[in-house]
């Protein structure tokens, strides 16, 4: 069962039903014993970082989501969700996010002809033996909706990564640690084979 954390950030059901599409069991839940035990959890979102963090904090969700990645349970972090495991964001000034994963998000600085925010459909580079893209033709294209990008510490945790007027590091993978900025429930069928491949994990 893959649990998908809800913490009033949205975009809950879109990952949930595409889950359910390729036959997952999904449950949006709160709920600390249900996330805990879960085979896989994902971490998604849309909004603020410093909203997002305090919703986590308000539902007491902060400790729960960095028992799920000390325990082993593969966690997945989706575009908001993803900047979330890292240190600190610009959207947030003095907001301390999980820290999961060493790196800072940046905002998308200005570039002549692109727009901020981000939107839309881009190609990723992606690193050979990447687990989330296991399958799935090169230079994939997904969608991005985002105005601040992560700059990964470790540089060997960039699993894809791509060009806005600025290097992005669009997916990551740690252990049992996965993130991607982009939207892979909204990506046709890469994203799909994403989530399925994370789906997968461990099996």
């Amino acid at each position: 069962m893959i649990a998908i954390i809800d913490y009033d950030a949205g975009n809950l059901k879109s990952v949930e039903k595409a889950l359910l599409s390729l036959g997952e069991k999904a449950v949006v839940t709160r709920d600390e014993n249900v996330i805990l035990s879960a085979d896989k959890v994902i971490l998604p979102g849309v909004g603020a970082f410093g909203d997002a963090m305090r919703n986590l904090r308000t539902y007491g969700l902060v400790e729960t989501v960095r028992q799920v990645a000390k325990q082993g349970t593969p966690l997945l972090g989706i575009c908001l969700g993803m900047q979330l495991l890292f240190d600190r964001s610009d959207e947030g000034e003095g907001v301390e996010g999980l820290g999961i994963l060493p790196g800072e998000i940046l905002r998308i600085p200005p570039c002549e002809g692109l727009k901020i925010p981000h939107m839309g459909w881009n190609s990723l580079d992606v690193k050979p033996g990447a687990k989330l893209f296991q399958g799935i033709p090169a230079q994939p294209y997904v969608y991005f909706v985002h105005s601040y990008y992560l700059k990964a510490k470790e540089e060997e945790i960039v699993a894809a990564s791509t060009e806005y007027g600025v290097h992005i590091h669009a997916s990551v993978e740690k252990g049992n640690v996965f993130g991607c900025q982009f939207h892979p429930e909204k990506s046709s069928a890469a994203g799909l084979a994403i989530l399925k491949n994370f789906a997968g994990l461990g099996q």
